[in-house]
């Protein structure tokens, strides 16, 4: 695998969530795209590389959006990967940007939400949820990871108390940062006494869907220097899809198959990681992350999270320190970027409010596109502090 020499990630934009919005997801990824320029400080024709991700964007796609930002790039990438997506983005712009195609990519997730976007989302996901699923009462995402939460705690001792304590942590991680959906303290008795929505999953489990948009841009080492930037530095990069399919319940993702590989790379290892950010859709995916990414041994999530501290400031391994989209919210495809975009301002900023102490690398994974039983696409990126 090439190394990443020379590429920069900059200019990490999040577009404030709200819970509904009239605007439309192509409003969501210009006003995304406007700020990231502004923030960069580069005019839009300086940018000839965008990358999309979006649910709701359709029927449009990547291709109308050039129309709709006035702009006429010579790379454009649609990426259909859901909560994968932004590490996905961030790789193919890198590789993009070191071959030449592109000088400056635009890589943005962004939804919007009404009443009836996720009812049709729902209904039209796939082919094996509108004919193997949807018919059958079951729709919506909530009752297959039902099934894998069941599962898993089944074979491996782990509690709801366990998957608590991550929705907890990312709940004061949320108070901290101050941008997310749910600003209000979360106790385990809290956690613990919300009413069920699938069992074992019950309110605080499952991400509520959200309006919004996130992005950041992928340039050169040189020229974000010469811009005065502050960027983080690709490290590694990897993705996998419809790993263990022979599986018969969801207990591991494709990370594994690839995360030595990646430490390899970065020329690291698990413990010189200073923050993780995992998809969060449901707790349960979030430890199988920590699993997979080699912080713990399969099976073990459980009492890691019991010993480790998943706070910004607690000590342990921060994780999902802006409070992930179970705080947050799930802005559809945007969820994908978002473990992304913290990182890149945990490695960029200064002066966050939940800013980790000392960070200097960091962890990101995505997650995404459910069919039948599992997702069925996942990614991971290393990142490490540029030039602070």
């Amino acid at each position: 695998m090439l190394p990443y020499e020379d590429v920069a990630l900059v200019a990490a934009t999040s577009l404030p969530y709200v819970k509904r919005s009239e605007h439309s997801a192509a409003w969501f990824i210009g006003m995304t795209f406007a700020q990231l320029l502004q923030r960069a400080g580069l005019q839009k024709h300086e940018v000839d590389g965008l990358a999309i991700a979006s649910f709701t964007l359709a029927p449009d796609s990547v291709v109308g959006m050039t129309e709709y930002l006035d702009i006429a790039p010579g790379w454009l990438e649609q990426i259909p990967m859901g909560g994968a997506s932004g590490p996905v983005a961030a790789q193919r712009a890198a590789r993009a940007v070191q071959a030449g195609d592109a000088g400056v990519v635009a890589c943005i997730g962004g939804d919007t939400a009404t009443a009836e976007t996720f009812v049709n989302l729902v209904e039209n996901f796939s082919r094996f949820s509108t004919d193997a699923v949807y018919p059958y009462g079951a729709g919506g995402p909530n009752t297959v990871f039902a099934m894998i939460t069941r599962h898993y705690m089944e074979h491996f001792g782990a509690r709801r108390e366990d998957f608590g304590r991550i929705c907890v942590a990312q709940r004061e991680n949320a108070l901290a940062a101050g941008r997310a959906i749910f600003n209000k303290p979360l106790s385990m008795e809290d956690y613990l006494g919300a009413r069920p929505v699938s069992e074992p999953l019950h309110l605080y489990d499952c991400v509520m869907p959200v309006a919004g948009a996130d992005g950041f841009l992928v340039m050169t080492v040189r020229r974000a220097e010469a811009l005065g930037l502050p960027y983080a530095r690709l490290l590694a990069a990897g993705e996998r899809h419809n790993a263990w399919a022979a599986d018969p319940v969801h207990f591991r993702g494709g990370w594994g198959l690839y995360r030595d590989r990646m430490y390899e790379q970065a020329g690291i290892g698990p413990d010189e990681i200073d923050f993780v950010q995992t998809y969060d859709d449901y707790p349960v995916i979030s430890m199988i992350q920590m699993e997979d990414l080699g912080f713990c041994e399969k099976g073990s999530g459980p009492e890691f999270v019991r010993t480790h501290p998943l706070t910004w400031n607690g000590g342990g391994l921060p994780h999902n320190t802006c409070g992930g989209q179970l705080s947050a919210g799930q802005a559809g495809a945007a969820g994908g970027f978002l473990g992304t975009v913290e990182a890149l301002r945990q490695l960029t900023a200064t002066e966050l409010p939940n800013q980790v102490a000392g960070a200097r690398t960091g962890m990101v994974s995505g997650y995404g596109m459910v069919n039948y039983d599992r997702c069925l696409c996942t990614s991971a990126l290393i990142l490490g502090r540029g030039n602070q």
